[in-house]
């Protein structure tokens, strides 16, 4: 059986000049993974190019330009040039936001010179002779337009409101000399601003009014001629600015990592795991890049005093090619193995394949799955683009699925197309005169209830095998770990799996071939079973542990019990559990016949509609419902075997660029 990748810890002496092309090349390579986690809140220290890479996202936020994806494949550490073309562009958009501003200022002050002088353009009455006036008390001031209304009504008949001004902004308020006082109060609360006039105001002229017009007019070309010079150096710059943007991003993790290293004045100290594959490699690469000024020193896991002491786990990386390892996922979502366990992936990438395709039995259904996965796979769609890692997913479950569905007979739930094929795959067995549509029925009637029943016992045959594999990747594991207790003794240990395997064989003689329970079989039931009651003494006593009765004698025997009821319910409840997917495959059958009838019965056209409809709710639905079914099945039946304890999964160092 295929175990975790063999791993290395390397150490790394690098100086003070070295260590940013050292941490560029470890991040780049995504193959090293740091002993110790840094700690994110530790030491920030300066970082220069954290600071140039804020800035021109700042920049690239004000030309309105989208951010980058991700790193180039020539993306390095900032340079000399760089760092002139980043105070280049950020020198050109301070002036282009400085003219902005002045050039708004400028438009705000010109536009509200021109709206106060159409305010009084109507307004031919000296303001001197206004005072003159023994009978009224007239107050022009600003005021919010929206509340003009309001104030009408609070002043009511003590006082005229006269707005002027297209923008009615300003007003013109007139009441008795008696009124003033309550007018002022109530103007007061309305946010009126009153404004002083010249004594020997009298209108705008015609020319200052067409003058600041000609000015309003030129303020709004010259901003609409920056925003052209805007637009334009966005355009001759976008390229610049992206690759300075990941440039300096690169820069300031380099940074943030070399600020949390071990170091003194001259030399920093990296210590991580690799695997041992890649170790050879690695050292030439970095004595190259350094020009042989760096001292490394590997270690393997047993040479490591925390990894012996069991302080530190060694990560866990698996290693696949595309198809399998697009089922990782499913193992460390679950939880990591141990460093020097049985990698189990391959397993859960073919039973998921399998359990899915009984499931979801139909060809043109499990194409669109095979589809769906070319898509995801070749980048057909740039929207799929984040989905690629699970294509081969959707390609196994849609080949096991059309498999299935040329043995049922089943193409997007019509039970005729197929006919001929499985007249002519069942006639190559027994002729074609003799040949029968389809190969397996899963619909029930009279006819198939003898062939229901085997399909069912298929199903529990399934189960055992992937319970009986669960159980020996368990025994390989402690043997492995030389827990040699564990790997002879309990539930999942040498005795549990002879119980296991011997009472299925026992039910099968006995039922099958009618055969009757003989001594030697109470003989083996009763060994197993000790071997399963006594676990934890036993596993103690084989593996040097003293005392042998941990929590005593009756703590013993109550754990003892325990074992027997979970060994006695657990053998039984772990198969039957698999009848589910026959379950699941008779319920997709009926489906697909529910479908199909109500196509026939509404017609050409609503047919059409019905079966397209029916169809989409099946794929997307019952796909999810049978995904799910089956993640269950592997988690609790065959991961639950061997996962009593998780590792420390392989997490790589590398840069994610992270836009703003």
């Amino acid at each position: 059986m295929a175990k975790t990748t063999e791993m290395k810890l390397i150490e790394l002496m690098v100086l003070r000049e070295d260590i940013d092309p050292v941490l560029e090349f470890l991040g780049k390579k995504e193959n090293f993974q740091f002993q110790n986690q840094l700690d994110e809140a530790g030491q920030s220290g300066a970082n220069p190019s954290r600071d140039v890479y804020e800035r021109l996202q700042t920049a690239r936020a004000f030309l309105g330009l989208e951010d980058a994806e991700g790193y180039a494949e020539d993306t390095t550490l900032p340079t000399d040039a760089d760092h002139a073309a980043a105070d280049e562009i950020l020198s050109a958009i301070d002036d282009f936001r400085n003219q902005e501003v002045k050039a708004a200022e400028n438009q705000k002050r010109v536009n509200d010179a021109y709206n106060e002088v159409l305010a009084f353009s109507n307004l031919k009455l000296a303001s001197s002779e206004l005072d003159h006036l023994s009978f009224l008390s007239l107050r022009i001031g600003k005021i919010d337009p929206s509340v003009i209304e309001e104030l009408k009504f609070a002043v009511g008949n003590r006082a005229v409101i006269v707005p002027l001004g297209d923008d009615k902004t300003r007003i013109l308020t007139a009441s008795s000399k008696k009124g003033r006082f309550a007018l002022d109060s109530e103007l007061r609360k309305f946010g009126f601003i009153p404004l002083e006039l010249p004594k020997d105001f009298k209108g705008i002229p015609d020319d200052v009014i067409d003058s600041l017009r000609i000015q309003t007019v030129k303020s709004q070309q010259e901003m609409e001629e920056l925003a052209v010079q805007h637009k334009n150096y966005a355009e001759t710059h976008a390229e610049t600015l992206i690759h300075l943007l990941r440039t300096f991003s690169l820069g300031m993790q380099v940074q943030d990592v070399r600020n949390k290293l071990e170091s003194t004045q001259l030399i920093y100290r990296v210590t991580g795991w690799i695997p041992a594959a890649d170790s050879d490699v690695m050292m030439k690469n970095l004595d190259e890049l350094t020009e042989g000024r760096i001292a490394i020193r590997e270690y393997s896991p047993h040479e490591v005093p925390s990894v012996r002491s069991g302080r530190e786990k060694v990560p866990v990386k698996l290693t696949h090619g595309k198809v399998v390892g697009s089922f990782e996922r499913m193992i460390f979502s679950y939880g990591s193995p141990l460093y020097g366990t049985v990698d189990p992936t391959p397993f859960v990438a073919f039973f998921f394949t399998l359990l899915y395709g009984i499931m979801f039995g139909d060809a043109g259904q499990g194409l669109v799955f095979l589809l769906i996965g070319i898509l995801f796979t070749t980048h057909t769609v740039p929207w799929f683009k984040s989905w690629q890692k699970f294509g081969p997913v959707f390609i196994c479950i849609g080949c096991s699925s059309i498999v299935m569905g040329l043995l049922t007979g089943e193409f997007f739930c019509n039970e005729e197309i197929l006919k001929p094929f499985a007249y002519w795959a069942t006639g190559l067995f027994v002729g074609p005169e003799n040949a029968f549509a389809p190969i397996l029925h899963m619909m029930p009637s009279s006819d198939t209830i003898a062939k229901m029943f085997y399909f069912f016992g298929f199903t529990i045959a399934v189960g055992f095998i992937i319970n009986s594999i669960g159980i020996v990747i368990n025994i390989v594991n402690n043997f492995s770990l030389r827990r040699v207790g564990k790997a002879l003794f309990g539930r999942t240990g040498i005795f549990g799996a002879v119980f296991f395997w011997w009472v299925v064989a026992l039910v099968i003689r006995i039922f099958a071939f009618g055969a009757s329970i003989q001594l030697y079989d109470w003989i083996v039931i009763g060994v197993t079973l000790f071997g399963v009651f006594m676990e934890e003494p036993l596993t103690r006593l084989v593996q040097g542990e003293r005392p042998v009765f941990e929590n005593g004698v009756f703590g013993a025997v109550i754990e003892g019990i325990v074992a027997l009821l979970e060994i006695v319910s657990s053998t039984l409840s772990n198969t039957v559990s698999f009848v589910r997917v026959g379950a699941f495959a008779l319920a997709h059958a009926v489906l697909g016949y529910i479908v199909f009838t109500l196509t026939e019965l509404t017609g050409s056209i609503g047919g059409v509609a019905v079966s397209i409809f029916g169809n989409a709710i099946i794929v997307v639905l019952e796909g999810m419902i049978v995904a799910i079914q089956v993640i269950r099945l592997q988690y609790y039946e065959f991961f639950s075997k061997f996962f009593t304890e998780t590792g420390k999964e392989f997490i790589p160092f590398k840069f994610v660029y992270k836009g703003k």
